[in-house]
Parts: C-alpha cells; sequence; structure tokens
C-alpha cells in the first residue's frame, strides 16, 4: 500500500485536512493539490494549481493512482453562486477527465447529504444544489467514481469556519439570540468520522454508489441545549418566527449584494433549510464500508475547545 498514490483535493480545508492524516495514517502517499505556492504540508508533496483551470492537471495526476476530491467552495454569499457552478461541478468535471487521460484507477468524491433531498428546497444556484450538479457530473465520468456525502462535520480545525462550525463559534461567543424558526434538526457526524469514511470508501466502495457519513441527528432544540452544556452559555429561549427570519434573510442577502465583501450573517438559504429536519440514515456505510461513527458531543466539545484554545472565543 505504501507504493499507492493518491491525489488529493482540499487537503487545506477542514474536511480535507483531516482526509490528508487518515490517508498518512493507512499508509499511502499523497500529493496534495494546494492553490498557494506557499503552502507546506507535512509528509506529502504538493502541487499548485487551480479547478477552474483541472486541464493543467494530467501532468500531476500521471503516478497517481487514485483521486480523493474533497476539494469544493463552500459558500451562501450570493456574490459566489457563479463561481459555486465553475468549482464544483465544472472543476470536478474537469478533474476526472484529467485523471482518466493520466490513468487514474478509481476516484472518491465529496458530495453532501443535500444531495438527498434537502436542495430541493434552496436555489437552483446555490451552494447545495451546486453539489447535486457535482454528483451527476461524478458518476457521469469515464473512471469509477464513489460518493462520500457527509452529514454537517463538527471538531477541531475549522478555522475558516464553515456555516456549522461558525453556529459553534457564534453560541460560544453569546451571539445566538433566537433559536431557529419551526421544529427543524440536523445530522451532525465527527470530522474524524468523515475522513475515515473517506479512506474506507476508497478501499471498499463499491464504483457508482453514494455512501451517507452521518453521525447523530438532533432537533434543533435539542442541539441548542447540548451546545449550552458544553460551552456553559444558556440556550436562547427566543424562537424566531419563520417570517421574521425570512424576511431578515431577504434584507441580509441585499445588503451582500450591495456591499463589496459583505458575508451573509442570516443565508436565505439557510433559514429555507431551518424548518426541515434534515435527518439521515448511515447504515449503509456501516454494512458495507465497516463505517463506526463515534460521539457527536465529544466531537462539538473537541471543536469548542479548540476554538477556545486558538483565541476564537473566551
Amino acid at each position: 500500500m505504501a507504493a499507492d498514490r493518491v491525489f488529493l483535493t482540499g487537503a487545506t480545508g477542514f474536511v480535507g485536512a483531516h482526509v490528508l492524516r487518515a490517508l498518512l495514517e493507512r499508509g499511502y502517499a499523497v500529493r496534495a493539490l494546494v492553490r498557494d505556492p506557499s503552502v507546506i504540508l507535512g509528509q506529502c508533496e504538493t502541487v499548485t494549481g487551480d479547478l477552474t483551470r483541472p486541464g493543467e492537471f494530467v501532468r500531476a495526476l500521471g503516478d497517481c493512482r487514485y483521486v480523493v476530491h474533497c476539494a469544493a467552495l463552500y459558500s451562501f454569499t450570493p456574490r459566489d453562486r457563479a463561481l459555486l457552478h465553475d468549482v464544483n461541478v465544472k472543476g470536478t468535471a474537469g478533474l476526472l477527465a484529467a485523471a482518466y487521460h493520466a490513468g487514474v484507477e478509481r476516484a472518491v468524491v465529496t458530495s453532501s447529504s443535500a444531495t438527498l433531498g434537502v436542495a430541493s428546497v434552496t436555489r437552483r444556484d446555490d451552494y447545495h444544489s451546486s453539489k447535486v450538479l457535482q454528483e451527476h457530473e461524478a458518476f457521469s465520468a469515464r473512471i469509477p467514481v464513489i460518493a462520500v456525502l457527509p452529514t454537517a462535520p463538527v471538531g477541531p480545525g475549522d478555522s475558516k469556519p464553515t456555516p456549522t462550525g461558525k453556529m459553534i463559534l457564534d453560541f460560544a461567543r453569546g451571539a445566538m439570540f433566537a433559536r431557529p424558526p419551526g421544529d427543524g434538526g440536523m445530522n451532525l457526524v465527527a470530522v474524524e468520522d468523515v475522513a475515515d469514511a473517506h479512506v474506507s470508501a476508497l478501499e471498499r466502495g463499491r464504483p457508482g454508489e453514494r455512501y451517507v457519513a452521518g453521525g447523530e441527528n438532533f432537533t434543533f432544540d435539542q442541539l441548542w441545549e447540548l451546545l449550552g452544556e458544553i460551552t456553559g452559555r444558556p440556550a436562547p429561549s427566543f424562537r424566531a418566527p419563520y417570517a421574521l427570519a425570512l424576511a431578515v434573510a431577504y434584507v441580509d442577502e441585499a445588503r451582500c449584494r450591495i456591499l463589496p465583501g459583505a458575508r451573509p450573517f442570516a443565508p436565505l438559504e439557510g433559514v429555507h433549510m431551518a424548518t426541515r429536519r434534515m435527518f439521515t440514515d448511515s447504515s449503509k456505510a456501516i454494512d458495507e464500508l465497516y463505517y463506526h461513527p463515534r460521539s457527536v458531543r465529544a466531537a462539538l466539545k473537541r471543536a469548542f475547545e479548540w476554538y477556545r484554545a486558538h483565541g476564537y472565543c473566551s
């Protein structure tokens, strides 16, 4: 296995960094794609490139047996919608075409559990819809592809942070003033489990199949109470009415369209999803990949402790 080289995208991201660790621990040689040539990743080789120019990857893929594609643009910002398609959809198609020409044997692509149905309530040009289109391109590729569908990963190292990480961080900072409208919920998963699922999919996954990498289902009320226990802050008691949350989201979207560099604090995509119970079942991954998700409570605690240790919150 030591001779098996994996071409990894997204290694500097939250999930990708943990996938890199998991691949190295299992004995793979890794060639990681980075956009910044000054980035150095320990114990692996790096190559510079951009998913908007995937034709440049053929040479870098030349002696790689596998591809693990974790890179994606994860944004709810209105001005990023065109770029979402360029990176997540066209970039995936181009990468896998380059992999075919380079002789790569198989690829694992990071999708999203939102492709199971949540994307139907969002705009056609939003992030979650781009992941649906990404899957279409991936399974149309000329090499065998396995898709891993994480739910909402949590854990240490979410520095950007992702929307889920921002939720934890806002709660820890006391900036969460209301509960989401309705009685929705979501599935959370330890990011380390998502990483392990990628390696298991590479080794055991059946081409053309999709594997949900989830952890535990929570209503938002349950999640708020759990975050209160972990952070020591009381959970907000006020529940925002859906009409109010939607109005705020539309105003926030207009603000982001007008102001350069603005990022949404109440994403319209998130408000649409907040009333749904985004619960999932990982039994297929458990049966076929020997996937064993661990405690989400412990993962949330690791995330909170990482943010506190790195000065994000007190």
